[in-house]
């Protein structure tokens, strides 16, 4: 029934879903995209192992938070990072793979229309905080010219200060310090209606002003200094907004938990901020340079609990928490090159690995019948119960987790062959010795079940945990060995204990293994059960034969009367003189006349 449902649900996602019968494969088996990642120019001096080292371990971590299993991530001349994702990854995994995720909280000083603007233009924005405000069609051209003629006046002009306008800034907040002639300009220039100018880049100095637009090209900001950084987020995690009622939203958000060092600094943070006109009550989340939301502050958050709402789907909330979440790199990477690449090499193997693992299986089955008989089809059906039931939950995985078969997974499949032959072989052997030990056969089942179950958990219990600590410790394909290997290790237990000791004692009932058909696998002749062997505590088993047929034996403790009502030596001493009888004739000793046995004078007393 497990089956059934199993292949039931496959079947069923194929159907109405995005499942597929077959397991999705690995980079080595199916081939994929490979990212080649290297630092910007800004970050090349800052380049150590160690800090490649802490990126290939953030890029794991994303890339594993998004479903993708079997991924290779490693380094390359010391500098770069190759990332090599199987099959044909979404553009969400791709995204996490490029994107730096290097988070900042900025206070915002002006924020103004996406278009080039005039500081005439960006002066009520200022003031009033309109975030779209609208352009009159017949007043585009106008404004288009008079862009141009500014731009010719600055070309012949000297560039705008960058001094600030006071010595010393009042707070993180204070326009008139940060919003210097040269910020104020290229602010005034900048079009973020652009998608060139949307696409992120290395965050700027963070004690300085800033300018920056949003990730949809609907708003443009100038941003103060850096008051809290992201690796000040303890936790982020997406889902649906509620109200204080605890009532949904239906929109999508991202909620922040900042750490114990972060937790009093937004605090102090939201108290400036709540108490300011707008848009100084606002704070930026920046990331990567471009401000994905700015809201309004309008009490005090003590808890350091944050939400972040804006125009996310649930698809993009996830990607946004997971890049939080996970951190920020510590240096800025950009894209060199995708590629495509092949699984010629792991075809090959994959080849090679499953012709010796069909020739393992062929030795066994081949052993199991040379030894058992026709019990060895017990075992013969156990292996491909296993296998069905081991290719069906990979299958299923493959569909719900996103896990992908690779080379060393195939490894710990055919290393499970034998596991899964030893918990059978164990079971038949116990079922023997009670056979010799004179029990029935049904008795002989349960009763050899009872000690080979221990056995098969004992056994079990070490190759599941080599298998945890082996998948907890490795990375890679050496954890998709240790997967299977557990995971096949589990389906042996389950196929024991569901069908292999059923099946047992449905064919214990049958004339066929009852009454020990020579082909059975459970002769008494060939097991020995007609011959006294030694049971353990100083104990003989003896066959008691009816009509010449053996029937039941009997324990006969050594040195004590048998069921003859001879000891071992008496029994032995009679052996001999039946010896002795067969031997051929030949002369008589010299006699003497009889005498007491005691050694007495014949004719005394007793």
């Amino acid at each position: 029934m497990l089956t059934v449902a199993l292949f039931a649900s496959i079947f069923a996602g194929t159907r109405w879903g995005d499942a597929s019968l077959t397991p999705n494969l690995a980079l080595d088996l199916e081939g994929g995209t490979q990212i080649i990642l290297r630092p910007v120019a800004e970050a090349e001096g800052r380049v150590t192992s160690e800090t490649i080292d802490q990126a290939i371990a953030v890029i794991r971590q994303r890339v594993d938070a998004s479903g993708v299993a079997e991924a290779e991530i490693t380094s390359q001349g010391g500098n770069r990072i190759v990332v090599g994702l199987p099959g044909r990854p979404s553009e969400e995994t791709l995204d996490l793979v490029r994107t730096s995720a290097q988070m900042e909280f900025r206070p915002v000083l002006v924020m103004g229309a996406a278009t080039p603007t005039t500081p005439a233009e960006d002066e009520p924005a200022a003031e009033d905080g309109a975030q779209d405000p609208a352009v009159e069609d017949g007043a585009e051209d106008a404004a288009a010219a008079e862009d141009a003629a500014a731009a010719e006046d600055a070309a012949a002009e000297e560039p705008p200060s960058d001094e600030p306008g006071k010595a010393s800034p009042d707070s993180p907040s204070d326009v008139a310090y940060y919003v210097t002639p040269a910020v104020q300009a290229e602010f005034d220039a900048l079009d973020c209606t652009l998608p060139e100018n949307r696409t992120g880049g290395v965050p700027g100095d963070p004690e300085k002003a800033v300018v920056a637009c949003d990730l949809e090209g609907l708003s443009k900001f100038i941003l103060g200094p850096v008051e809290i950084p992201g690796s000040e987020i303890a936790t982020a995690t997406s889902g649906l907004g509620t109200t204080q009622t605890g009532a949904s939203t239906g929109q999508w958000v991202v909620n922040l938990e900042f750490t114990s060092k972060g937790t009093p600094r937004f605090t102090e943070v939201t108290t400036r901020l709540a108490t300011s006109t707008p848009p100084l009550n606002q704070f930026a989340v920046v990331l990567d340079a471009l401000v994905i939301s700015a809201p309004s502050v309008n009490e005090v958050i003590p808890n350091g609990q944050a939400q972040i709402s804006g125009s996310f789907t649930r698809e993009t909330a996830a990607t946004l928490a997971n890049q939080l979440n996970f951190g920020s790199l510590p240096i800025s990477f950009e894209e060199q090159s995708v590629e495509q690449i092949s699984a010629t090499l792991g075809s090959e193997q994959l080849e090679k690995g499953l012709i010796a693992g069909v020739f393992g299986l062929l030795l066994v089955v081949v052993y199991s019948l040379f030894q058992y008989r026709t019990l060895g089809l017990v075992t013969v059906a156990s292996l491909l119960v296993a296998a069905v039931v081991t290719y069906g939950i990979i299958a299923l995985l493959s569909w719900v987790q996103g896990y992908r078969l690779s080379l060393p997974g195939v490894a710990g499949i055919i290393v499970a062959i034998g596991i899964t032959a030893d918990s059978f072989i164990v079971y038949f052997e116990r079922i023997r010795d009670e056979l010799r030990d004179g029990r029935t056969l049904g008795a002989a089942i349960e009763k050899g079940w009872e000690r080979a179950r221990r056995t098969i958990l004992a056994s079990d219990a070490v190759n599941f945990t080599a298998a945890i600590v082996l998948y907890l410790l490795a990375v890679g394909g050496v954890r998709g060995f240790a997967f299977t290997l557990g995971l096949t290790t589990l389906v042996d237990l389950l196929v024991v204990f569901m069908f292999t000791h059923p099946l047992m004692v449905l064919l214990g009932r049958t004339r066929f293994f009852a009454n020990g058909h020579p082909a059975s696998g459970l002769d008494p002749r060939r097991l020995g059960v007609d011959v006294p062997h030694y049971a353990g505590r100083g104990r003989v088993r003896q066959p008691e034969t009816q009509g010449g047929s053996s029937t039941t034996r009997q324990p006969v403790t050594v040195g004590a009367p048998g069921a003859s009502g001879q000891t071992i030596a008496e029994r032995r001493a009679a052996a001999r003189a039946a010896q002795a009888a067969a031997a051929p004739p030949h002369d008589p000793p010299t006699t003497v006349d009889d005498a007491p046995t005691d050694g007495r004078p014949e004719g005394s007393d007793r």
